[in-house]
């Protein structure tokens, strides 16, 4: 995608970047967090580049839409040939009482499933934990 002297001017710029618009920012106003990261507890960097994917090998790492690894999404067509769908997001009682509804909804006709765990669980925090 790239050629290294590419690269190189990318790097130059998000460097320039850092110290003329980023840094006299952070001087001011800080940020709200030290770190940033998504539900499944990964970091999330500030910026990305192309630099960040300069070894990205295309087929092997990202793939098409339908195939593994499904980094663009499981349906070949996307929600171009697809909407949306509405789910209600609920937990049912014991596991044995969910295993029974679902299997219900299945029997009824029901494509999609969703469970709700407990907030903590769901936040990859351990339930017992005394935070939770």
């Amino acid at each position: 995608m790239y050629d290294d002297e590419e690269l190189s001017q990318i790097r130059e710029a998000k460097a320039s970047w850092e110290a003329e618009t980023l840094d006299p920012t952070l001087d001011r106003h800080g940020e709200r967090s030290e770190r940033f990261a998504t539900v499944s507890n990964r970091e999330v960097d500030r910026l990305y580049t192309p630099d960040d994917v300069a070894d990205l090998d295309y087929e092997e790492d990202l793939g098409f839409p339908g195939e593994p690894p499904y980094t663009r999404g499981v349906y070949p067509t996307m929600y171009r040939g697809r909407t949306w769908t509405m789910r209600q997001f609920a937990g049912f009682g014991t596991a044995e009482e969910t295993n029974e509804r679902f299997h219900y909804l299945i029997d009824e006709g029901q494509t999609g499933l969703s469970t709700a765990f407990d907030m903590p669980s769901l936040m990859g925090i351990d339930s017992d934990d005394k935070m939770s």
